[in-house]
C-alpha cells in the first residue's frame, strides 16, 4: 500500500501528571504553572505560552497539520483553550480516553481519526523538534525516530541519569526495528554498542497498529503499551524503518524540568 506524505498527528495528553503533582524542593512556580501542576495537566504548563502550543508549532513546522489530542474526559482545559484560539495551520480535533489503560489504548482511541492515513504519534510532555519530525517525510511505511545519546546528552533539558535509563533500539541489515529494550542495565547497553538510539515514543504508524492493539495482552503494571503493539504489528509484516536523529528531546515530566524548559523554548516563535 502507498501511503501520501504524513500530515496527522496524535498526541497522546491522556496522562494524570502524578510525577508533576509532586513539590519539588527548590522549584519556585508562578501562579499559573502552579494551578497546571497541581492538576497534572502537563501540556498546558505555560512557559511563555503552554508547552503544548510549541510541540504543535513543531509539528506544523514539519508538515503535521492535523492534530488529534487524546484527553481524558476531565480535561475540558485543554479542549476550551484550542477551541478559543487562533488556529492558522493546523485543525485540531480530540478523542477521549475513558480510562487511564495505557498508550496503545490510547492510540486505539484515535482509530476514526487516522483512517486509512498513516499517523504520527508522540508524548504531550516531550517537545520533539521539528529537523527530526522532518526526517520522516520520505519514510514509505512505518517508523520510529531514534535520538542519538550525544544529540540528547547536549540538545535536551534531561540528566544523563535519566537518559540511561530511556529504551533504546537497534537496526536490522535493512535499517527496521530489531530490538527495543526498556529501562536497559548496563551490561544490555554494553550489548546494544553504540550505534543504538533512543527511543523517545516519537512513532509514525500505518493503520495496522490499530489491528496489533486489539490484540495486545496488558504489561505488567496493567496496562496497553504502544511498544507492544508495535512488536506486534512487526511480527504481523509491518516493519518500522528507524530513522536517526542527530537531536534533542525537551522533557516536561515534573516541576523540576520547568525552568530548563523555558529557557529553551521561551523566545520561540509559535504559529499555530
Amino acid at each position: 500500500m502507498t501511503f501520501q506524505a504524513p500530515h496527522k498527528a496524535v498526541i497522546l495528553a491522556r496522562g494524570l501528571g502524578s510525577r508533576m503533582r509532586k513539590e519539588a524542593e527548590g522549584v519556585t512556580l508562578s501562579d499559573e504553572q502552579t494551578k497546571a501542576a497541581d492538576a497534572g495537566v502537563k501540556a498546558m504548563i505555560s512557559v511563555g505560552r503552554p508547552f503544548l502550543d510549541h510541540v504543535i508549532s513543531a509539528l506544523a513546522d514539519a508538515g503535521f497539520t492535523e492534530i488529534c489530542l487524546v484527553i481524558g474526559p476531565e480535561h475540558d482545559v485543554i479542549r476550551n483553550y484550542y477551541d478559543t484560539i487562533d488556529k492558522q495551520r493546523v485543525t485540531i480535533s480530540y478523542t477521549i480516553q475513558e480510562e487511564p489503560l495505557g498508550t496503545a489504548n490510547a492510540v486505539l482511541s484515535a482509530e476514526e481519526f487516522a483512517g486509512d492515513d498513516r499517523v504520527l504519534v508522540i508524548n504531550s510532555d516531550n517537545y520533539y523538534p521539528a529537523v527530526a519530525l522532518e526526517l520522516l517525510k520520505d519514510v514509505p511505511g512505518s517508523a520510529l525516530v531514534g535520538f542519538t545519546r550525544e544529540g540528547m546528552l547536549t540538545k535536551s533539558n534531561i540528566a544523563p541519569e535519566r537518559i540511561a535509563a530511556f529504551a533504546l533500539a537497534t537496526t536490522d541489515a535493512d535499517g527496521n526495528l530489531d530490538e527495543l529494550v526498556e529501562k536497559p542495565d548496563e551490561a544490555t547497553i554494553a550489548r546494544l554498542g553504540d550505534d543504538a538510539v533512543i527511543s523517545m515514543n516519537c512513532w509514525l504508524c500505518t493503520p495496522a497498529i490499530f489491528a496489533a492493539a486489539k490484540v495486545i495482552p496488558p504489561s505488567a503494571r496493567g496496562e496497553y503499551e504502544i511498544t507492544d503493539a508495535v512488536r506486534r504489528a512487526i511480527e504481523d509484516g509491518d516493519p518500522y524503518a528507524v530513522v536517526k536523529a542527530d537531536e534533542g528531546v525537551l522533557d516536561m515530566s515534573n516541576r523540576g524540568d520547568i525552568a530548563s524548559v523555558v529557557e529553551a523554548l521561551g523566545d520561540s516563535g509559535v504559529r499555530l
